[in-house]
């Protein structure tokens, strides 16, 4: 069940990335440089993304304080996530490799797949108190 179940959301996930955002679209409908722009432009959103994800893991850390375990098994995940989004991105921009677009490409999946999980930590720090379905901890 656990399996089909981290099938179905790995699957959900990339499909949801194939395409930007209209508002990620939105912010990089105006970027100057041609490709070169671009790609600068998708850049920025994906670090922009990355950013507020550090943020929800240094809460959800904070949280953990009192539970090393648990704390560990973040870790161990979010590291694991990391590998993954970084090869998926590689796998979805081998179709333009060498080319200008490349780095767009790449840009633009590591945006999706990083507000993904930045959905998943947001839901993680809104856990309601004895909620076992929930590794986090609710706020005090």
């Amino acid at each position: 069940m656990r399996i089909s179940l981290a099938i179905l959301a790995a699957t959900l996930a990339t499909a949801a990335i194939a395409m930007p955002t209209r508002a990620t679209a939105d912010e990089c409908d105006n970027a100057q440089g041609g490709q070169a722009g671009l790609n600068e432009c998708y850049d920025k959103l994906s670090k922009k993304s990355d950013a507020e994800l550090n943020r929800l893991y240094k809460e959800i850390e904070t949280r953990l304080k009192d539970d090393p375990d648990t704390k560990k098994l973040l870790v161990t995940a979010q590291r694991s996530w990391v590998a993954f989004r970084n090869a998926e991105c590689n796998f979805q921009a081998a179709g333009s490799s060498g080319g200008s677009v490349a780095p767009m490409i790449y840009s633009m999946c590591l945006d999706g797949l990083t507000k993904s999980r930045v959905e998943d930590f947001k839901g993680y720090l809104q856990c309601e108190e004895g909620d076992l379905s929930c590794p986090v901890p609710a706020a005090n």
